[in-house]
């Protein structure tokens, strides 16, 4: 789980939206890319997020 200090400061790098948090992975409430967790690091990477299935 990211404590909620880090979630109130990071942003989708791809289009600045808001993130929420679906373990194991961050989404963007805006453009729907969803960034893998590892160890409990968010790898905030274009390259590396995924397309949500269901947008």
């Amino acid at each position: 789980m990211i404590p909620q200090e880090l979630m109130d400061i990071l942003v989708c790098p791809a289009c600045k939206g808001d993130l929420r948090q679906e373990d194991p992975e961050l989404v963007c409430t805006r453009c729907s890319l969803r960034y893998p967790v590892r160890d409990g690091i968010p790898i905030m990477l274009v390259e590396q997020a995924t397309k949500r299935d269901d947008a």
